[in-house]
């Protein structure tokens, strides 16, 4: 009997429903449910019900690390002569800001034009926290904080997961059958250092070096595939019915040499924990790894150009403010990947 990485549909009213019929590359096999299903039991299966390609994991390909130097290297350059940081809003108590690609977290804080300190007293310097962070190469919003009691209430909503996020991703790989789904799996670090996907069952499980695998999940939905789809606002995906599927064993520790289907997919994620690379795993996972994202199974190069970093943005932010306990909603701007794939959607 063929053991094969298995995603199992966790049953709903959406996922019930028929769903368009994929041929899944052929060695990105998925098993179906039944036990004791044969290889070409699990082809068959996967091409009649539209199942899910699963892709491998780390160890990164060795182009990967060249490419990864490149880009800290430019991205060291950025930051040092970053000097103004585009301000979304800002009060006496914090500051969102949109964070360009390209540059890290930390340029920020000396790039921010505070106007008023926490005191009240325009002339004090107020105590500058970043409330969270984001990759390297992903652009969009990010909270700073002015004083210490702000921040502790801000990283404590964000490590509770009462912030809400969405994120845009442009992604290369095979199309999903899906419009909606939600992934639960394992968060960890592999033998080689790299961040991967477990399986939920090896949740708690301590790894080599001394970590444990952490629980992920991560609703997306599709907004667009080869540019044919249309642009809509979030969703609330906490009362939508959406089929979930849970990872119950973690991706190949290999290489595939299968070539995947090139097609372009643009996505919207709404992270439900906040796991280091959470997003881009995820993607790499389902079988279209983000552009760019050479660490995870992106493209390097797309439509006969150089990708210099991965489409991904932390596009909206909603949370209590810390001080007044009043809802509030930040959207960043789109960046120009964004809008030009919008562009030519209906």
């Amino acid at each position: 009997m063929t053991k094969l990485p298995l995603l199992l549909p966790l049953l709903s009213p959406r996922a019930a429903s028929p769903s368009r019929a994929l041929t899944p590359p052929p060695a990105r096999l998925l098993a179906v449910a039944a036990a004791g299903a044969s290889v070409q039991d699990a082809v068959m299966s996967a091409a009649a019900t539209g199942d899910y390609p699963c892709p491998v994991s780390p160890p990164y390909p060795a182009v990967s690390k060249d490419v990864e130097l490149r880009r800290a290297l430019t991205a060291s350059a950025r930051s040092g002569a970053y000097s103004s940081a585009a301000v979304v809003f800002e009060d006496e108590w914090l500051a969102v800001v949109d964070k360009p690609a390209g540059v890290y977290c930390e340029a920020l804080l000396s790039a921010l034009p505070c106007s008023t300190a926490s005191s009240g007293d325009p002339s004090s310097k107020p105590n500058l926290h970043l409330a969270n962070r984001l990759d390297r190469d992903t652009s969009g919003l990010m909270v700073i904080t002015k004083c210490n009691k702000v921040a502790a209430k801000l990283v404590k909503a964000f490590t509770e997961h009462k912030v809400k996020k969405t994120y845009l991703a442009l992604c290369i790989g095979y199309p999903p059958a899906w419009e909606k789904i939600k992934i639960c799996s394992g968060h960890g670090r592999s033998k080689h250092g790299a961040w991967r996907v477990y399986a939920m069952s090896d949740v708690g499980r301590t790894l080599p070096g001394g970590s444990s695998v952490r629980d992920m999940s991560t609703k997306f939905e599709v907004l667009g595939t080869d540019g044919e789809g249309q642009y809509r606002e979030p969703s609330n995906v906490d009362i939508d019915d959406i089929e979930s599927i849970t990872v119950q064993e973690k991706a190949a520790d290999q290489t595939s040499n299968v070539d995947v289907k090139n097609h372009m997919i643009f996505v919207r994620a709404y992270p439900q924990s906040g796991r280091t690379h959470q997003i881009r795993l995820h993607c790499q996972y389902l079988g279209f790894p983000i552009r760019g994202d050479v660490k995870y199974g992106g493209v390097i190069e797309w439509n006969g150009v150089d990708c210099d970093g991965h489409a991904l943005h932390a596009e909206s932010l909603s949370f209590v403010h810390p001080v007044t306990g009043l809802p509030v909603t930040f959207r960043a701007p789109l960046p120009s990947w964004a809008s030009e794939i919008i562009s030519t959607m209906g």
